[in-house]
């Protein structure tokens, strides 16, 4: 039976467990913060050795590998499915931390402010998705709710489904959010049709969409800032 090269066995000062311990989560690299969840690595690499050659092929990007899945993980010498879900897991518990915002009931007076709010849902995200932000009657943010799931190019929403959260919870006025993974802020032909047909019933019910968010990375383009809406 192959042994692997436990963190255990490594040098005391190479432990990135002890390190952590000893000087804090801040001073561990992104390779030995990996190390700690792969646990071992093979007979001839160790778990450092190992993230740091995954990373590598990931251009050194967290957001890269955090897109990873795992055959993609599976495919490194050492990395069983149990460890690369690990990994995985780990991955999205950070994601979802950036989705948590204290601000549930903030006002919101301009599209950066619904930037705020919503782009953690988008974080790292290899397919599009729809979102939409209900608003009170005093511009407060009711709540985000997730509409739809699509591919690398595209996501069918259906506007009884984007009303339906609306409705439920008395929104007063909604702002409509998806993501472009490809980078690309221009607004589609079929995000302009859909974003006309959504405005169109959210008036017979009285309910206004202030805005349509494409959200790219960091960045975001505004329906409404640009005079779509």
């Amino acid at each position: 039976m192959e042994d692997n090269l436990t963190i255990k066995s490594w040098a005391e000062a190479d432990r990135p467990r002890e390190k952590l311990l000893e000087k804090g989560r801040q001073t561990l690299s992104d390779a030995e913060l990996i190390a700690i969840l792969i646990g071992s690595g093979s007979k001839n690499e160790t778990a450092l050795a190992l993230a740091q050659r995954m990373l590598s092929a990931a251009g050194n990007s967290l957001p890269e590998i955090s897109n990873w899945t795992v055959p993609d993980f599976v495919r490194f010498k050492g990395m069983g499915e149990a460890k690369a879900v690990s990994v995985i897991a780990a991955l999205e518990l950070g994601r979802r931390r950036r989705e948590v915002t204290p601000e549930k009931r903030m006002p919101v007076a301009s599209s950066a402010d619904s930037f705020r709010v919503i782009q953690p849902a988008f974080f790292d995200l290899p397919h599009e998705e729809f979102w939409i932000l209900l608003l009170s009657r005093s511009n407060r943010i009711i709540r985000k709710e997730f509409i739809s799931r699509g591919g690398l190019s595209g996501t069918f929403v259906d506007p009884k489904m984007v009303f339906k959260p609306a409705l439920q919870y008395l929104a007063s006025g909604i702002i409509l959010c998806h993501n472009h993974p490809s980078g690309n802020l221009k607004p589609s032909e079929a995000d302009l049709k859909i974003t006309q047909r959504i405005r169109d019933a959210g008036q017979l019910l009285e309910i206004q969409v202030f805005d349509h968010l494409i959200i790219a990375g960091e960045n975001y383009f505004s329906f409404a800032d640009s005079g779509l809406l």
